[in-house]
């Protein structure tokens, strides 16, 4: 994914003597400062050469940075400068934004910051305020989360979501208002029936799938064939959905999907195990590949959730899972998913043999057979995140934790209350109040990416007007 798209303009004062006498002297070489330090930054600098310091100069800057794409605005205020004039800069952009000023003690940079933010206070203008130097941390620290949050915004809207299939298993908290999704977050929502992933596997050949195939063959731990509910002919076939699903997305201009899968394809098909596997990661059997957020049993809000992490972290692959265990002696949350689960988290390497060689597939449980992936998600820091709504007003719970290796003795006793039915699952290590992550939590699904982005996902909750549930 590309960089985060930023405004920037350096506000001056208005007053030519002030400005000959003094202003000037300082604001320059600040101006100068922070560009090459912005331009640093994992995001794409639009700004001009000039610093602003009347309404044209002002009007004509901003109108270029819109029209360069800006998804967010920097009003640097290096030194004094009027605070009306930033307001009308910050009104005319229309964006997310940032008051940056620095800690110098001869700028009077602070009450050039402090005058700009309360007017913006008294207008009505939320607002990101960060004081401080280039070399202290302090910028990227308390900005990149507001960039990296405004871009996932700018660009949900016109994104395109594929609904396969209704709701799964009655899971309510899965089914989405359409329009709702239109009018808050600016995308649309294609139903598209599963069949037809069926329908397009069965017209493929059986060669189709033979690449694939044999790529996961080299690949996975192990394949484990009975002759019953794991053959070769249902892999093939369930490699062939895949290759459908992949067609119809491409076809669709799909971004982001949910299939349904159960129990409709899982009792007289194959499950989609592989789609959720392969789709969400950043590689299949022809190479690289951009990620593309699945969740499984129609869950849309599970979906957007993977999108929106999925663009904050910058393109990230994500998971989906239940959040099905919480062990309290460890504080650890299981999260295993019913058959599939995106394949980088199991050595998050990014190369397929290193990643997959801890994956088995093997039989399905369910009566039409086919392959489940198996494995336990390599250690890393995670960011939880799910959204859900409480009498129609979206809720976004967010938390962060650490992907670990359960002991021996744990993941003996979690097999043996499992029994067969084993799955790919997570352990994640968290450091909250699991009364209050019980009391407050509105599904039984929850998506997750690796990295710490909870500054990022209040911010997305902030612009878009949901109800952040920050944990620990």
């Amino acid at each position: 994914m590309s960089n985060p798209r930023v405004g920037l303009i350096t506000f001056g004062d208005a007053r030519q003597h002030e400005w000959d006498r003094l202003f000037r002297g300082l604001t320059v070489p600040r101006h100068e400062q922070v560009v090459e330090y912005l331009r640093s930054l994992p995001i794409d600098l639009l700004y001009s050469a000039d610093v602003a310091r009347t309404r044209a100069e002002i009007d004509e800057q901003v109108d270029r940075l819109k029209a360069a794409g800006a998804e967010s605005f920097v009003a640097h205020i290096p030194c004094w400068t009027s605070p009306n004039l930033v307001v009308h800069g910050v009104q005319r952009a229309d964006l997310p934004t940032v008051l940056l000023s620095n800690k110098h003690p001869g700028t009077h940079g602070t009450v050039g910051l402090l005058g700009a933010g309360g007017a913006l206070d008294q207008v009505g203008i939320p607002h990101l305020r960060v004081r401080g130097e280039p070399e202290d941390g302090t910028i990227a620290a308390r900005a990149l989360p507001l960039f990296r949050a405004a871009s996932t915004v700018s660009r949900l809207r016109g994104k395109v979501f594929g609904l396969f299939g209704g709701r799964s298993l009655g899971i309510d908290t899965g089914s989405i208002d359409p329009m709702q999704w239109r009018r808050l977050f600016g995308i649309d929502v294609e139903h598209i029936d599963q069949l037809e992933i069926i329908r397009r596997a069965e017209q493929m050949s059986g060669e189709s799938a033979e690449p694939t195939v044999a790529w996961l063959e080299r690949n996975v731990a192990g394949i484990a064939y009975d002759d019953q509910r794991l053959t070769p002919a249902k892999l093939s076939f369930q490699v062939r959905c895949y290759l459908a699903t992949k067609q119809i997305i491409e076809e669709m201009g799909l971004d982001f999907v949910a299939v349904k899968c159960m129990p409709d394809l899982t009792n007289h098909y194959v499950p989609q195990c592989l789609s959720a596997a392969l789709l969400p990661g950043p590689y299949d059997a022809s190479g690289s590949k951009e990620p593309v957020a699945m969740s499984c049993e129609a869950d849309g809000d599970g979906a957007l959730s993977m999108e929106i992490l999925k663009a904050v972290s910058g393109g990230c692959p994500t998971f989906f899972g239940d959040l099905s265990y919480i062990n309290e002696e460890t504080s650890t949350i299981y999260i295993p998913n019913c058959g599939g689960m995106c394949g980088w988290y199991a050595g998050r390497s990014g190369d397929p043999a290193q990643d997959l060689r801890n994956v088995e597939l093997r039989p399905a449980f369910r009566p039409g057979g086919g392959a489940t992936t198996y494995f336990r998600a390599a250690s890393g820091p995670v960011t939880l995140a799910r959204l859900f709504r409480r009498a129609g007003e979206y809720h976004m719970v967010i938390l962060s934790g650490e992907a670990v290796e359960p002991t021996a003795e744990e993941y003996e006793t979690f097999v043996k209350a499992r029994g067969q039915h084993q799955l790919p699952t997570m352990f994640v290590r968290v450091q909250v109040d699991l009364d209050e992550l019980i009391d407050v939590y509105g599904a039984n699904h929850i998506s997750g990416v690796a990295g710490s982005y909870g500054a990022e996902l209040e911010h997305v909750c902030q612009l878009l007007d949901i109800v952040p549930i920050r944990l620990g």
